[in-house]
């Protein structure tokens, strides 16, 4: 059965990728689409096993793929608790996404390719998370990170999409040099990638020390820490966070499988995976808080001034990836992972909402251009709606009534103010997160769905009534109109229509998973007794006395995400329902603070400043200066240079007269008979 659902996807990828157009749009779609949902449809019954309690951990040897002295890689699926989690996650995402494509990609003329490219991504994905050994672990890791730039630079023709993708990549490959520098570093220290017999040797190793850079450092602490490098780029953490918002250039369905639910939780996945290999040194658990927390909040923050229905998006995603390393840094695991399956329906969900708006407004992504379409597109606004209720946490504290965020993000927060230390920064950094995350989600929602239409100030509601009057319109990607009754040039009468069912449907599937998932499986995943149960099927570490800690927390803590959530809607009501004057007299007073929000906290200027322009100077150095100025030069186009003046100097010598080669005789025998009559 397991391989039937890892494998299902690359089979479906590799006749829809390489039948393309001879096999047609309909059934490259069928294809790939089908082998998802049999995927799907084939994990959840594993998962709710593992849930039950029936089922036991079993490794699946598929064949041996590398083999070399003592270095042994077999190619393994492994299957547990934490496996079956991400198959769900990863499978009905998946499966979703590619049911909503085939409304969202309709009059693509490539549709062939982008399925294939799903496909090859959910098959990778699953690699990662089937992976018994660090090897394979890793050719999940950049299976995942092909796809995803590949899926990011889709529409190839279009130059952001273009150096979006290059950017994914190039981010991604720093971290990914830690992370292969961890997997090197584990092999040297414990002469195997088996990931079972590396977490039960690591405790072993505390408090050894290994050479590294120069120095002598604890051997867990340099490990873990080269492993979460790679962790901080796949999941965009801060520092290597840049490369999430610019990938929204890709096709949103591509937002909603990769960028919110599945490649950027690889991380989370494997530092949960290797858990007791991080439980062995303090320092890396120090490093996992801080630098989740920082993220949590950073991200938040910029989320607040976004316009961009679609990076709102990302940089919350970007911030509640931020709660799940922090869980994981005070060793709440079982937490971590909760939020990560609440937040793959409720983001997915999201995006997915977004990509609706989008469609029904011909490609415009500008918050500030909408107003109104809560009538326009109802179900899409209610799904939504659901969306938004789970991520802001919306519930009732000491019950268990609540969305799916409610039970998740309390749960994390619980943790960390339980775990003290770090944890308690984390904990208030966490918070006020929170209010931020409800402040700009219903920002989007009034902004979206409320007020009054401001449609007529689009462009590309005007070039969509232009195409409905027969006017041309070169967007190799764009729908068409979805409703007009124009008059001349305004749009005054252009409708949004809500989308087919083809792309309401998962809308709707995935609202379920919003609105139950916390409730279903809270105390699976985080309850003392029945999460110690759950996840000892698994390599996951679950701390029950940090679990049972969090569960009894003072009842401010408990309150407190509460009063943000409710603090954050408030702000967002006042100055985008009832006094909309506000955000602009806000921005006008405080200019300085927007701007740096608004730019992202300059980070990209930065790093273009640091990184980017040197990196192009010594380009160009070694290029004009080294390449063409020395290399070739006195190299290839030196002797070329050479020869071919060599070349006009003997043509001029053949003249084709006989009295000129005669002359020439005469002038090398005399100089023959010169040289022998010299004295010797």
């Amino acid at each position: 059965m397991i391989s039937i659902i890892v494998f299902g996807p690359l089979l479906a990828a590799i006749i829809a990728g390489l039948g393309n157009r001879a096999i047609g749009n309909v059934p490259a779609k069928v294809i790939t689409t089908g082998a998802l949902f049999l995927s799907c449809v084939l994990s959840w019954p594993i998962f709710l096993s593992f849930l039950g309690g029936g089922a036991e951990p079993h490794v699946e040897q598929v064949f041996t793929w590398i083999r070399s002295g003592t270095f042994d890689a077999g190619w393994e699926l492994r299957v547990d608790a934490l496996t079956a989690t991400m198959l769900v996650v990863v499978t009905t995402v998946s499966a979703l996404v590619h049911l909503y494509s085939w409304g969202y990609m309709d009059e693509d003329p490539d549709q062939p390719r982008f399925f294939a490219y799903l496909s090859l991504f959910t098959f990778a994905m699953l690699m990662l998370v089937t992976a018994n050994n660090l090897i394979q672990l890793f050719f999940g890791w950049e299976g995942v990170g092909l796809a995803s730039y590949l899926l990011i630079g889709f529409w190839f023709k279009k130059p952001s999409a273009n150096a979006a993708a290059i950017k994914a990549f190039v981010v991604n490959r720093v971290g990914d040099l830690g992370f292969m520098m961890g997997i090197f570093g584990v092999y040297l220290v414990f002469d195997t990638i088996d990931i079972p017999t590396i977490l039960e040797a690591a405790p072993a190793m505390a408090g050894s020390t290994i050479g590294f850079l120069g120095g002598r450092f604890e051997t867990m602490t340099v490990l873990c820490l080269l492993l979460f490098i790679g962790a901080m780029g796949k999941s965009a953490q801060l520092g290597l966070h840049t490369w999430l918002p610019d990938a929204m250039e890709g096709p949103t369905p591509v937002s909603a499988l990769i960028h919110a639910a599945t490649m950027v939780t690889a991380g989370v996945f494997m530092v949960c995976r290797l858990s007791p290999l991080f439980e062995t040194s303090a320092v890396a658990m120090a490093v996992v808080t801080i630098v989740g927390a920082a993220t949590c909040f950073f991200a938040a923050t910029i989320g607040t001034c976004q316009t961009d229905i679609k990076r709102v998006i990302a940089y919350s995603t970007c911030s509640q990836l931020g709660y799940m390393f922090f869980a994981a840094g005070v060793g709440a695991y079982g937490a971590a992972m909760f939020h990560l399956l609440t937040h793959a329906f409720f983001k997915a969900l999201l995006f997915l909402g977004a990509g609706s708006v989008i469609h029904a407004m011909h490609h415009e992504q500008d918050m500030r251009y909408y107003g109104g379409l809560r009538k326009q597109i109802p179900i899409t606004f209610w799904t939504m709606m659901a969306g938004t209720l789970a991520i802001t946490g919306v519930g009732i504290p000491f019950t268990e009534i609540g969305f799916a965020g409610f039970f998740s993000k309390d749960a994390i927060l619980e943790s960390a103010y339980a775990a003290g230390g770090n944890g308690t920064m984390a904990f208030y950094l966490g918070v006020f997160a929170a209010l931020l995350t409800s402040f700009y989600s219903w920002r989007l929602m009034f902004l979206t769905f409320w007020g009054k239409p401001r449609w007529e100030q689009s462009e590309h509601i005007q070039h969509a009534v232009h195409d409905a009057h027969g006017h041309g319109h070169d967007d190799h990607h764009a729908h068409a109109a979805h409703g007009h009754e124009g008059h001349g040039d305004g749009t005054a009468g252009y409708h949004p229509h809500e989308s087919g069912w083809v792309m309401l449907i998962p809308l709707i599937a995935l609202s379920i998973g919003a609105v139950a998932s916390g409730y279903a499986f809270y105390h699976s995943f985080v309850g003392p007794e029945e999460g110690a149960h759950f996840w000892a099927a698994s390599t996951l570490f679950f701390n029950e006395h940090l679990m049972e800690a969090a569960h009894h927390v003072p009842a401010w803590v408990k309150l407190s995400p509460a009063i943000a959530m409710l603090l954050g809607l408030g702000i967002a009501w006042m100055a985008y329902m009832r006094h909309t004057d506000w955000p602009a007299r806000f921005t006008a007073q405080f200019y300085l603070l927007y701007d740096f929000l608004l730019n992202k906290w300059y980070v990209d200027e930065l790093y273009d400043r640091i990184f980017v322009r040197p990196a192009f100077w010594f380009g160009r150095l070694f290029w004009k200066g080294g390449d063409e100025g020395t290399i070739d030069r006195f190299g290839p186009d030196g002797a070329a240079v050479a020869v071919n003046a060599g070349g006009r100097v003997t043509r001029a010598l053949q003249s084709g007269y006989l009295y000129s080669y005669a002359l020439v005789m005469l002038i090398g025998l005399a100089a023959a008979a010169t040289w022998a009559i010299m004295p010797k």
